[in-house]
């Protein structure tokens, strides 16, 4: 088995911190600017419409519901191609917000981040199954929690798909295989 890469999510926020000083992600944690819609619930429903080559930058920004889900390390079997998500995270993932802290640099400043972009969703198996990136590339609706649909950030976490709480650094991880998880598909 062999590691795979993280994509990044986007810039951090702040949040308040669970028993055992743990952080978590929840709907009362998002900051009010972070909770503002950036593209309204329903109106200009671009996704269903507009191919993912076609999109502007902010549209395609905006298929991120910031679950970090991508940014969990992963194990895969080179064989069957099957892919084993842990409950380590990058180094620049914000635990408790699922925001990255360098978004802008995170690629050079891990190496193994991969920049989503149309020639890496030709192939997008080894992104989660509610990764919107890999539903658009295959065809597939949004589901009904994502924040372009709810227009709200937080219905990600209420949902319970963001990874904020429940996840350990990479720094402190140790061997990946003591970190396997069965909750991301």
């Amino acid at each position: 088995m062999r590691s795979n890469v993280c994509t990044g999510a986007k810039p951090a926020t702040r949040t308040r911190r669970r028993r055992n000083d743990i952080p978590i992600m929840t709907a009362d944690s998002i900051q009010p600017e972070t909770r503002q819609r950036t593209m309204p619930a329903t109106a200009d429903r671009f996704w269903e419409t507009k191919p993912l080559a076609e999109m502007t930058r902010a549209q395609w920004e905006a298929l991120c519901d910031g679950c970090a889900k991508c940014c969990l390390e992963k194990l895969e079997d080179e064989d069957t191609r099957r892919i084993l998500y842990t409950n380590v995270a990058c180094r620049l993932l914000d635990r408790a917000t699922c925001r990255c802290t360098d978004y802008t640099n995170r690629s050079k400043v891990i190496p193994t981040c991969v920049t989503l972009t149309l020639t890496v969703l030709a192939d997008p198996y080894w992104l989660p199954a509610t990764c919107a990136y890999r539903l658009l590339a295959q065809g597939q609706p949004l589901p009904d929690w994502h924040p372009l649909l709810t227009g709200d950030p937080a219905s990600v976490a209420e949902a319970g798909q963001a990874v904020g709480g429940w996840v350990i650094s990479e720094e402190a991880a140790g061997p990946l295989v003591h970190h396997l998880i069965d909750w991301v598909e």
